[in-house]
Formats: C-alpha cells, structure tokens, sequence
C-alpha cells in the first residue's frame, strides 16, 4: 500500500521542478506553459491523494476544475505562442513586450 506521504513527497518533487523550470527559463514561452501545467499536476496529485485517504470526493471534485483551467490556459497560451511566431518569427518572451499597441 503507498502511503500518503509518498503521494506528497512525489508531488512536492513535481511542484520544485516547475517552480525550477519557470525560474531557470525565462525566454522559451512552450517551457514556461509547461511548468504552469506540471505545477498544476503536482496540485492535482494533492488534492486527489488527500481525496483518497480522507474518503471525501470533495478534492476530486476541485481536479475537474483545475483540470478545466489548465486546457483553458494551455489553448490560449498556445493561441498567443501562434501569433507570436507569426508576427516575430521567435518564441521568446522578450518578444512579447514588444508586441505592444
């Protein structure tokens, strides 16, 4: 039987890689959206390990949510990567600045 302590070591582990990735990588905007969703994963494996062994469905409940906004984000994240690249022929972020007015 995994104990809920390695369902939150685990996730701990994912949430540091993501906070790691947005930090370390600041220009590639595909590596940024990547560490917004593995963050939101790491959160989703919380509430659905909390869900499990407390025998409330109130955390999966929270999952469909979460899971919702992120295939929000990740649509319009990729719609502004699109016209990024079609107006600069880049993806870094630097370039969105400039994409003002």
């Amino acid at each position: 039987m995994i104990a809920l302590s390695d369902y939150l070591i685990v996730s701990a582990i994912l949430f540091s890689l993501s906070v790691a990735g947005i930090f370390i990588n600041r220009k590639n905007i595909i590596i940024l959206l990547m560490s917004v969703e593995l963050m939101l994963l790491a959160v989703n494996m919380n509430f659905i390990a909390f869900s499990y062994y407390l025998n409330d469905t109130a955390g999966q409940v929270f999952v469909f949510f979460i899971l919702t906004v992120a295939a929000a984000e990740a649509a319009i994240g990729l719609a502004i990567l699109i016209v990024l690249f079609r107006k600069r022929h880049s993806i870094n972020v630097d370039d969105i600045s400039e994409m003002k007015g």
